[in-house]
């Protein structure tokens, strides 16, 4: 691929399904090919593989970490067992504990978890439990995630009934509050909004996404980010396989915003990173910010939701419980 020629590989990551179910030899194949035609450190690169906890076996893991897998991305979502049935996810708590372990004993230490809440019957008593023993499992990273009910999914048949079941916005803030707490004191170090890292365990790739890293997504629905052009594969895997068997990009959405949208866009999702934005060194590797902006950033430093220290402008404490409000007045 001529367009990599001169680009430096940071991460790779096989996500989106289950790809743990390809197999260790197609997956090593893929790797194979990507180490041929392109080129890439694998012990500097992260490579990430998303899993599932029912089909985790120790041997498996080694399988995988043979490859050049050194980080696992693990779909726990919860430990509770009432609503991991609700979820209708086909393992315990137990087996996902013991996924964990098997990752871990396979020689791969770098292994992150998923976990969810906003969960229909989920109280803060039972995602208080989860997330203490989340907390003292042997993971370097977790990454929370709120419910979406997405269409053709059983949930979005019975959405109206289940929106009764969900916990009340006052609950669900102590959950996101709670989470904050108990993995801080754990050790597990709040980095973005949606994720906690040991020191040296952020994750390169998701990092990569918030400060607009180039990317290129292979496979039906993956998005790819490139030249400040954002496209999307085609969804449904017979087309996307004809397209490809006919020398066509298998493209359905392409989307290029003007200057000053794309600097907002980018702004805006940099400041879900903790450590804030550095306004002078934005600009000067971007552009430009327009006074509209400016005085946006300034009106939300007077609602309490970005604090400025010098040129860094970072989220407070209120910004990041009401980042979408923070979003909606940004871009």
């Amino acid at each position: 691929m001529p367009e990599l020629a001169h680009k430096k590989i940071v991460s790779i990551y096989f996500g989106g399904g289950t790809p743990s179910l390809l197999g260790p030899e197609r997956l090593q194949a893929i790797i194979q090919w990507i180490q041929r035609d392109v080129g890439f450190d694998p012990m500097k690169t992260e490579i990430t593989l998303e899993a599932n906890p029912e089909n985790i076996t120790t041997q498996l893991m080694k399988d995988y970490a043979s490859t050049g897998i050194n980080r696992v991305s693990i779909g726990v979502q919860t430990l509770s067992e009432s609503l991991l049935k609700k979820l209708e996810r086909q393992h315990d708590a137990q087996k996902a504990i013991d996924a964990v372990s098997a990752t871990l004993k396979a020689g791969i230490g770098n292994i992150t978890i998923d976990l969810m809440y906003d969960l229909p019957n989920q109280t803060l008593e039972i995602w208080e439990e989860t997330i203490s023993k989340a907390s003292q499992l042997p993971i370097q990273h977790l990454s929370l995630y709120n419910l979406t009910i997405e269409p053709h999914t059983s949930f979005f048949k019975h959405q109206e009934e289940l929106q009764k079941t969900l916990p009340d916005p006052d609950i669900s803030l102590k959950m996101y509050e709670k989470a904050q707490e108990t993995l801080t004191a754990s050790g597990l170090k709040q980095y973005e909004i949606s994720a906690f890292a040991r020191e040296g365990y952020q994750s390169r790739h998701n990092t990569g996404y918030w400060k607009a890293r180039p990317f290129l997504g292979f496979g039906p629905s993956a998005f790819s980010y490139w030249d400040s052009i954002r496209f999307r594969n085609i969804a449904h895997l017979r087309r996307y396989a004809y397209q490809l068997d006919q020398g066509k990009f298998p493209v359905d959405f392409k989307e290029q915003l003007d200057e000053q949208a794309s600097l907002r866009e980018l702004l805006t999702i940099r400041l879900r990173l903790c450590e804030g934005v550095h306004l002078v060194y934005f600009e000067g590797e971007y552009g430009q910010l327009d006074k509209e902006t400016l005085k946006n950033i300034e009106q939300l430093e007077n609602k309490g939701y970005i604090e400025r220290n010098n040129e860094i402008i970072r989220l407070t404490k209120q910004g990041i419980l009401f980042y979408d409000s923070v979003a909606v007045d940004l871009i």
